[in-house]
């Protein structure tokens, strides 16, 4: 939609969109949806860390003071499932599914070989890749949104522009009222563009520092987990 001559020229936001070419409110909406979408994943993934860390935190304590691996595990049968207790729960289902092969020393505390420590170190990388992805869910999308808010925008803004250069051919002259309608629609698009952008961008980047910081952390319990094997001599 184009302003025509005489129209008043929108003072406020709203009145910019209301006014703004069909395109133009197509975009504006999408956008408002990315933002929903943006700000929701947001909040979720927060809250969802926070459980996690605090939840980990409790079990860590405690898996310290454990001097066995069946200690930790009845340790992680009576803590709230979380990534570290999954990680436990698989690294002692493993070792269960390798009693046949130390069976002849007639004890479940066998020592492994050297070719199932490495299988254990598969296992538990697995895990570890498993509990990441699990935990980064819906992440990407915050960087697709990022990615893409802004060429959603640009696309608003050119639409803006046209409508500017339209304005002055009906008008027959280049005064402030023939461009300014198409100016305004083009700015009010760059700046929902970036309204959404900022903030998507912003929380990935946050986002994605906690679960590589969470990588480091996992897999420090990794290394924890096999020296309580390497002090019950099962290494």
């Amino acid at each position: 939609m184009i302003l025509q001559a005489g129209n008043a020229i929108p003072g406020t936001a709203a009145e910019l969109i209301l006014a703004s070419s069909l395109p133009t409110k197509i975009v504006l909406v999408v956008l408002a949806l990315l933002s929903l979408l943006s700000w929701a994943i947001m909040l979720a993934k927060w809250m969802e860390i926070r459980r996690v860390a605090k939840q980990s935190a409790a079990f860590l304590a405690e898996f310290g003071r454990a001097a066995t691996l069946e200690q930790a595990a009845g340790i992680a049968r009576r803590s709230p499932a979380s990534p570290y207790t999954r990680v436990l729960a698989r690294a002692v289902n493993f070792l269960h599914e390798l009693r046949p092969v130390g069976a002849g020393t007639g004890s479940d505390q066998s020592t492994l070989t050297a070719a199932q420590v490495e299988a254990l170190h598969l296992v538990l990388d697995a895990e570890f890749t498993a509990e990441r992805d699990r935990l980064g869910e819906y992440v990407p999308t915050l960087a697709v949104i990022g990615s893409a808010s802004p060429l959603l925008g640009l696309f608003g803004t050119v639409l803006g522009v046209i409508n500017a250069f339209v304005g002055i051919a009906q008008k027959g002259s280049g005064n402030l009222g023939a461009v300014a309608p198409g100016v305004a629609e083009a700015l009010t698009a760059t700046a929902a563009a970036l309204a959404v952008a900022v903030p998507a961008v912003f929380g990935y980047n946050v986002f994605a520092a906690r679960l590589n910081r969470f990588d480091g952390e996992i897999e420090g319990f990794g290394a924890e987990l096999i020296a309580l094997l390497a002090r019950e001599r099962r290494i």
